[in-house]
């Protein structure tokens, strides 16, 4: 099982996360590397990757820690910052791997917010970035009680069960739904009181960051999405320095816009951002 581990220093050091990847038997035109949402794993996004190989793209990425197959706990997280020191073994790896490559960053929902502070750090490491439906925002801002339950919650029950998510809110796909559902990688309990409180202050630690943003950047989400506000994007749009970027809010889609029934078409805007950012 191909895998990298957190080093020391991480709030989750030592633990062992799994990757996937798609190769490519010829050299590829770009490397991209993908940061899945909360409470799925990477194997989700296999015909998102099979997609990008058929255009010429190799895609690696891993479960996040807590998630998939990798160490940790479901719907918990000591801090946020591991997620990202994930991606940053993934990097070193798809580095070593593939030197001189063009590298391109795609993130969704949660993982999106992780793209979103990775880039704030490492934007120099790749060539473009995509995000679709990136948890910027959530979809119902809390209440400043519920913030500071939250806090009091993180410190003292950091496990305790506070939020579901509604996996009908995922796709208008009957069956993706019960796909997810039925997935025995994919975590169905509750938000950690400690995620929960993570996912807010970074939440707005991407919000505050997103000026230091300067590469070339697409944002894809759903008018209709439930689970992360629309308005996220829009607010990294405005907000990010990029002079390249691109925004595409589609009617009536739910969030997960790769699994909706329209995914072809917003695959095709996929890969012709990306086609557009790389050499032939």
């Amino acid at each position: 099982m191909a895998a990298v581990t957190l080093p020391a220093g991480s709030a989750a050091a030592g633990a062992r996360l799994h990757v996937t990847d798609w190769p490519l038997a010829a050299p590829p035109k770009g490397v991209v590397l993908l940061a899945h949402g909360y409470a799925e794993h990477a194997g989700r996004y296999e015909h998102v990757a099979r997609r990008l190989n058929a255009a010429g793209y190799a895609v690696e990425a891993v479960d996040h820690w807590g998630h998939g197959r990798s160490d940790g706990e479901g719907g918990f997280v000591p801090r946020f910052s591991a997620y990202l020191d994930g991606m940053t073994e993934l990097l070193a790896r798809v580095e070593e791997e593939h030197p001189g490559v063009p590298r391109l960053l795609l993130g969704h929902s949660m993982g999106g917010l992780i793209a979103t502070l990775f880039l704030i750090e490492r934007q120099d490491a790749f060539a473009a970035a995509a995000l679709s439906g990136p948890a910027i925002m959530p979809a119902a801002p809390p209440s400043r009680v519920t913030v500071a339950l939250s806090r009091f919650l993180s410190r003292f029950f950091p496990r305790l069960g506070v939020l579901a998510l509604d996996a009908n809110g995922v796709s208008r796909d009957p069956a993706v739904v019960a796909a997810y559902l039925a997935d025995p990688l994919v975590y169905t309990g509750k938000i950690g009181a400690r995620l929960g409180k993570e996912l807010m202050d970074a939440m707005a630690a991407a919000q505050a960051g997103a000026a230091r943003i300067a590469l070339p950047i697409l944002f894809q989400h759903g008018a209709a999405d439930s689970l992360a506000a629309p308005e996220g994007s829009r607010y990294l749009f405005d907000h990010v320095s990029s002079a390249d970027k691109r925004l595409k809010i589609y009617p009536g889609l739910f969030h997960e816009i790769y699994n909706e029934p329209e995914r072809d078409a917003v695959l095709d805007e996929l890969i012709g951002w990306f086609d557009a950012h790389v050499g032939p």
